[in-house]
This record gives C-alpha cells, sequence and structure tokens, in this order.
C-alpha cells in the first residue's frame, strides 16, 4: 500500500472514530457516572481527577510540541546531506529531563496524597454507621444503631455524614456507587472502612450500586440500589425497619387477602412480564397499596365470605397499612412509580421456567408453607419466631423492596414465582436451593421431586403471597 493511499485509509478510520465518539458524547442519560459526585467524597475524587486531567494534558501537549519540533527541524532533507555528529552524553541535558518529570511529580503528588489522607481519615463524631458484608452474591447492611438488618438496599438521609464498615463473607468483594463516590474493597478477616456525605440538596433519589472485583459466576449479577432520602422520611423508614413485618402484627388466626399469580410462559423478555403480573396481581388484591407502590401493600384481613378459600376462625382484627403507618411516623418507602427507569432491572427471564398461570395465593397458608420449609434454615423474619436463619438474605420487610435477586430483577410476584422455583437458573451460582417439583436444578444436575422438599405452583404462590405482604 502507497503512502497517500495509507493515509486516506487512516483518515477515514479516524472520521469513524470521531462520529462514533460525537454520537456517544451526545446522550444526555448517563446514570452511572462518576463525573456527576453528590457527595463530598465524589467531589474530591472529582477535583483530583480533574487535576490530574489537566496536568496531563499540558505535559502531553508540550511534549508532542516539542517531538514534532524536532522532528521537522531536524530530519534529513536529502540524501546527500552529511548525517551530524554523534553525542555520548550531556550532563545538562541529562540533569533537565530528570528535573523536569521530578517537579511534575510534585505537582502530582501533593493533591494526590492530600485527597488519601483525607478520605481514609476517620469518620467525623455523629456519622451514621452502617455494616456492609459481602456474600456470594448479595449485600447485607446493618445499622446497628437501630438493630435493624436489610440486604441490597441502603436507605441513607442527605446531609449526615455515612461511615461504611466493610467486610466480607468469603472472597473479596469491591463496594461502589459511582455517583456518590466511594469505591472500596471488601477482604475476608479485615475490616475496610468509607465514609461520605450525600448532598444535602438532593432530592430524593436512587442511585445503582456494584461489586467491582471479580467474585465468582455471578458477580455481574452482584448489585444494589442506594436511596438518599430526607432525614423526616429516613427516620420514618428506620421507625418502620424497627418493627416486625407487617404480617405479624396480624393475629395470627386471620385470614389474609388472596393474591392472584399472574405469570407469563417464559418467552417473554422481563419488561414484558412486569407488565403483565404486576396490574393483574395488583387488581385482584383485596389489600390496600402502598403510596407509589407497583405491587399491593399489606392486605387487610377479611372475613370468610370474602376470603372462602381461607380458614374460618372468628372476626378479623384490623391493620395497620403502610399508609397508616406513615401518618403515625414510620413506615416510609421510596415511592415504586418514582424509581428513576435505570434502576429497575430489566434482565431476561431464564428459557424453561414457567408458571401455572391464574394461581392465587394465600399469605396465610404462605406463611404456614414457608415457616415449615426449608426457608427458614437460611432466613430471618422478625415477628415470625419460626425464621431465625441467617445464611440468607433478612426478609423482614421484604414485601417494601424494589428488587430480588440482589439487584438482579424487580420484586414483583411474577419474578418472585420463578425465584422461589429455580433461583439457580435466575442467578447462576446462587446457594438458594431449587424448590419448585419437578425443575431441574442446573447444580446439581437432577430434577427435584417430593421427597426433597419440592413445592408446587399452588405452594409457591402462597409463599410469594406471604412474602410481598411483609411490609
Amino acid at each position: 500500500m502507497k503512502g497517500p493511499e495509507r493515509l486516506r485509509q487512516l483518515a477515514s478510520y479516524t472520521l469513524l472514530a470521531t462520529v462514533i465518539f460525537i454520537a456517544a458524547a451526545c446522550s444526555e442519560s448517563h446514570p452511572n457516572s462518576t463525573l456527576t459526585p453528590h457527595s463530598d467524597f465524589g467531589r474530591d475524587i472529582d477535583f483530583l481527577w480533574d487535576r490530574l486531567l489537566l496536568l496531563g494534558t499540558i505535559v502531553f501537549v508540550l511534549v508532542e510540541v516539542a517531538l514534532l519540533y524536532v522532528v521537522f527541524k531536524y530530519r534529513r532533507k536529502s540524501e546527500d546531506q552529511p548525517l551530524p555528529p554523534q553525542t555520548h552524553g550531556n550532563t545538562k541535558l541529562e540533569i533537565a529531563w530528570t528535573l523536569i518529570p521530578a517537579i511534575i511529580l510534585v505537582f502530582i503528588a501533593v493533591p494526590t496524597v492530600r485527597t488519601i489522607l483525607k478520605t481514609q481519615a476517620a469518620a467525623a463524631p455523629g456519622s451514621l454507621n452502617i455494616d456492609v458484608i459481602g456474600h456470594q452474591w448479595w449485600w447485607e447492611f446493618k445499622y446497628p444503631e437501630y438493630g435493624v438488618t436489610t440486604a441490597n438496599e441502603i436507605y441513607l438521609p442527605t446531609g449526615r455524614t455515612v461511615n461504611f464498615r466493610l467486610r466480607s463473607a468469603d472472597v473479596i468483594h469491591s463496594f461502589w456507587t459511582p455517583q456518590l463516590g466511594g469505591k472500596r474493597d471488601v477482604v475476608t478477616n479485615r475490616t475496610n472502612y468509607i465514609w461520605l456525605t450525600p448532598d444535602a440538596s438532593l432530592e430524593p433519589s436512587v442511585w445503582n450500586g456494584f461489586c467491582v472485583e471479580y467474585c465468582g459466576t455471578s458477580h455481574a449479577n452482584m448489585r444494589f440500589r442506594v436511596f438518599t432520602v430526607k432525614p423526616d422520611q429516613f427516620a420514618s423508614w428506620i421507625a418502620g425497619q424497627k418493627m416486625p413485618a407487617r404480617f405479624g402484627a396480624v393475629a395470627s388466626t386471620a385470614p389474609a387477602a388472596p393474591v392472584a399469580m399472574v405469570v407469563p410462559v417464559n418467552t417473554k423478555g422481563a419488561s414484558e412480564i412486569q407488565q403483565a403480573a404486576a396490574p393483574r396481581v395488583a387488581q385482584q388484591s383485596s389489600g390496600t397499596r402502598a403510596e407509589g407502590g407497583d405491587a399491593p401493600a399489606v392486605p387487610r384481613p377479611t372475613d370468610a365470605s370474602a376470603n372462602p378459600g381461607a380458614p374460618q376462625s372468628g372476626p378479623a382484627a384490623p391493620a395497620t397499612t403502610l399508609a397508616d403507618a406513615g401518618a403515625l411516623g414510620a413506615g416510609y418507602v421510596f415511592p415504586y412509580n418514582k424509581i428513576p427507569g435505570y434502576a429497575i432491572p430489566n434482565a431476561p427471564v431464564p428459557p424453561g421456567l414457567s408458571f401455572t398461570a391464574g394461581l392465587t395465593g394465600n399469605a396465610h397458608r404462605g406463611r404456614q408453607a414457608f415457616s415449615t420449609s426449608a426457608c427458614i434454615g437460611c432466613h430471618a423474619v422478625a415477628g415470625n419466631p419460626m425464621a431465625m436463619g441467617v445464611t440468607g438474605p433478612n426478609l423482614t420487610h421484604f414485601g417494601s423492596r424494589s428488587t430480588i435477586g440482589a439487584g438482579l430483577f424487580p420484586n414483583t410476584p411474577a419474578y418472585l414465582a420463578l425465584w422461589i422455583k429455580n433461583a439457580r437458573s435466575m442467578k447462576p451460582g446462587s446457594i438458594m436451593p431449587t424448590f419448585g417439583m419437578n425443575e431441574y436444578d442446573p447444580q446439581l444436575k437432577t430434577k427435584v421431586a417430593s421427597a426433597q422438599g419440592g413445592l408446587s405452583d399452588q405452594q409457591v404462590a402462597d409463599i410469594v403471597a406471604y412474602l410481598t405482604s411483609l411490609k
């Protein structure tokens, strides 16, 4: 290939790359960008990045200008031009090109060390402490001051410093919320710390969080959500989380309202399943709805005529709904319809999973099934004395969460039913057993039989009704 042809080809490639770069830069949606920080930690890192980028650009331009000057100034004009004399050693030049990089490194080192010392310092007194425990492949969050434990979702008050105490239950993970800043490894047998203060001016918002250290099969599926809310909303949320699960406040003899299960066949994508399942579930539930939520709120107990499939045991006890609890100062949950699209998962449902359409789940039966199954060996539910497990996520207020599977799927009855049936197909490597009867377990490479504790679709629907009632 001749010189001009090579230049034309290079120019075409350069033009194509430029067009792609400009097109990518035109997008206004950057939900996981670190360049729009919303905390003091994030701004410190952003300032350091901007400073180093500026200094690096200046050095790059000066070096390239000097290089081009030398190339064109001293290039050989013709074959007849004699070669310049060879020089071996130049003390002044060597001193110069040693001192110049040293001076540049000083300008880089000073802001870098200053930022490291600031962000590695202990959190300010009065900070909110949150214990973060990384598991394969989900996140556990504890608020030790309040005795609250949750999973895969964090609520933070704006304007208050939050001190994260990070440790791992198994392998090395890494904790990161890009738009709030702060990325730090989560290491076994060691506690790391990181603190940040969400901006006081922030309106209630939702941010994506990730594990950014490869930790095994479902590393990419180990996500979480951060909800930054106003201090009064945080106080209301904490007050609600400190109470037992809402279902536990209902007399155990009172039947819960039925929840209709409509799970489309697995040929549909995630968004289609959510659209098809959630509306009918909401329409057929006799429970009240949480403000702004997609899933039914805590069902109100009814009499036998309203729920003929439930055991009859006298008049129903009154229940406190989330709306009532909010008025009393407890029970705030971030409105589901205000969660931005980038924080709503849309992972596809694996092929081969299905569920019997039109089933109606009963929360009362579901509680019985949950409390006598292998579920209680791994999960805890405050208010249910049978559920005291610590291996899996705490499910006390599970029905108020927006996602399941560590942020992999929306928390709707449709997805939850498939998750209970075969979590290992939904999320590779999950330690949660396959419970659906005749479901193929991809880890054990066998089908689950009734003798092994397999659940029918009706039992799964009942457990889904119970779990979604835990507000």
